[in-house]
């Protein structure tokens, strides 16, 4: 994906709408950070099952790691540690753990995913074209709207000008029909350089056949660069390894 900033770039335009790459024209700003925390809350609703709320408490390393830890009622029930070629996952209610690559998190959200899309569903980031792509760039008012195909999926997103920031991430399988949502809302300055960040995420997925599933995680600590961060992570013994 390059580098996580992405800066604003001005563009000019001779009637209300009009495409171009969006390597040239799209206006969106990313977080800037080296380790970045956040604590939070998610609730999650599994095809029409409401699960308990959980508090989630996510470490990033920029662009590197991403570990995420998940509790209920005080107690850890899952722990993740995703890098840019790797994701483990640890159940600690199943006694069960996961140590492989991305088909994990790809049967789960029903779509592929990669590292930079996981980043950036978790923080609100703009994702640029895969190198061989051909984006392109709509531009409506105050929003711009940009597309490209990355393998079988179509990945859209559209940025409010104002703001400079991705409100709406859409990712559709054509070869599955399945898609994922994810709208980026409450947007907040974070010190120390006042860097808009979305505090709610609202995730959607749906099937192309079975019903839908969400998670929306609202953010309610976010801190940027206040220290250096530690991402542990053991499997104990007598934990049996998920395929």
């Amino acid at each position: 994906m390059g580098s996580c900033a992405r800066k604003a770039v001005p563009t000019t335009s001779k009637g209300p709408t009009t495409s171009a790459p969006a390597a040239d024209v799209a206006r969106a700003t990313n977080v800037d950070f080296r380790y970045l925390s956040a604590k939070g809350k998610a609730q999650i609703d599994q095809e029409g099952n409401k699960l308990p709320t959980a508090n989630i408490t996510l470490r990033v390393r920029k662009d590197s790691i991403i570990w995420l830890s998940v509790s209920v009622a005080g107690f850890e029930g899952a722990r993740a540690y995703i890098t840019r070629d790797s994701v483990r996952v640890l159940n600690k209610l199943q006694r069960e753990y996961y140590a492989g690559d991305f088909a994990y998190l790809s049967q789960r959200l029903n779509v592929p995913v990669t590292f930079d899309q996981v980043q950036a569903i978790l923080l609100g980031n703009y994702l640029l074209a895969p190198a061989g792509a051909t984006p392109t760039v709509t531009t409506e008012g105050n929003n711009q709207r940009v597309q490209f195909q990355q393998a079988s999926l179509l990945v859209e997103q559209l940025i409010n000008l104002g703001q400079q920031k991705v409100q709406k991430l859409n990712v559709r399988d054509s070869q599955s029909q399945n898609n994922v949502t994810v709208d980026f809302n409450d947007f907040r300055p974070v010190a120390p350089s006042n860097q808009l960040f979305a505090y709610n995420v609202v995730l959607q997925i749906q099937q192309a056949q079975g019903p839908a599933s969400s998670a929306t995680i609202t953010y309610r600590n976010v801190d940027v660069d206040k220290e250096r961060l530690a991402f542990p992570f053991s499997v104990p013994s007598g934990y049996a390894r998920k395929k």
